[in-house]
């Protein structure tokens, strides 16, 4: 039986990680003395950045949509939010990357990271790693009260998600708790209040994680095997196909009853065909990828997973543009 390719290890001495993309800014643009730093934030990845930020750019436009369009106040909350994610990403990557230093040594997509590489030491790592969250923190300081006090309770998750994998097969389920927080948070900013909807649209938006990261966990199954690594990937198995459907109806279902929460009471009709349409044309990105999902491809499995960008920011579109008529 012909194995399918792995993704190539990046040479020893390069520094570049192995499953960043070739000639990303990090590896080329940024001074030699930062890069290790931006690496280990994942800076030379931005995927991870923008599936931090989508669920929040989707509360942003909802909660518009919901009260008469857009302000002045969500210009700064979709830019701050976007400046956030980029520096909360790249804390709980630090973070991660130094809990599982001793995993990424073992396997050959992850050995050629930061740590396990010897680029930098691990106090080196959380010291840069509070930099990122005492600088986050001062975005997060301009919010809301009730925004404040999600992002601090946002904490636990970050720090407990690396250890997941340890203890149960549904490490994604820990990631979206985390990585969806952005939607509760922002419509908090935004409102300064939490109704259905925006637990509506963090649902979603955790039952979508599940998707995304078992594919993304696919990459890795058999070195998880050898190491002892728990995932939904090595969970489901053949199965996969099955998993990643009810996946797929339960984010479209939870983003459309997010949508009718919001915008079912508005007067005018419009914005609420417009923002189902955009949960309707999410869900066939997402067909989209399952029908090219091949989960003993690696280099299929994190095109796919890449792939999901475009997904969240379909809907985060259209529910823009509901904001605005």
């Amino acid at each position: 039986m012909t194995q399918a390719p792995r993704i190539p290890e990046a040479p020893p001495a390069s520094g570049t990680v192995a499953d960043a993309p070739r000639g990303n800014w990090v590896d080329t643009l940024a001074p030699a003395a930062t890069r290790p730093y931006l690496r280990l934030s994942r800076a030379d990845r931005p995927i991870g950045t923008w599936l931090l930020l989508i669920p929040c750019l989707w509360a942003i436009a909802l909660a518009a949509a919901a009260t008469g369009g857009f302000t002045l106040l969500d210009l700064w909350l979709a830019t701050s939010s976007a400046l956030g994610a980029f520096l909360m990403r790249g804390a709980g990557c630090t973070w991660n990357d130094i809990t599982d230093r001793d995993f990424d040594a073992a396997v050959a997509r992850t050995r050629s990271r930061p740590i396990p590489s010897g680029q930098v030491t691990v106090r080196q790592a959380l010291v840069w790693m509070v930099t990122q969250a005492l600088i986050a923190a001062l975005i997060l300081f301009t919010y809301h009260p009730l925004a404040i006090a999600l992002g601090v309770g946002s904490l636990a998750l970050v720090a407990l998600y690396p250890f997941a994998k340890r203890f149960t097969w549904w490490p994604q389920a820990f990631l979206g708790l985390a990585f969806n927080w952005g939607a509760l948070l922002l419509w908090a900013a935004h409102s300064g209040s939490l109704t259905a909807a925006p637990v509506f649209l963090y649902a979603a938006g955790f039952v979508w994680t599940l998707f995304y990261d078992t594919i993304y966990a696919h990459q890795d199954k058999e070195d998880d095997a050898l190491i002892g690594v728990r995932s939904t990937a090595r969970l489901f198995g053949r199965n996969t196909a099955r998993w990643l459907a009810g996946f797929l109806v339960a984010t479209v279902t939870l983003m459309a009853a997010a949508v009718i929460a919001a915008l079912l009471p508005l007067e005018n009709p419009l914005p609420l065909l417009i923002g189902l349409a955009g949960t309707w044309a999410m869900g066939w990105h997402m067909l989209w990828q399952m029908r090219r999902l091949d989960i003993d491809d690696p280099a299929n499995c994190l095109r796919l997973f890449r792939s999901n960008r475009d997904a969240g920011l379909i809907a985060a579109l259209f529910l823009a543009a509901a904001a605005l008529v």
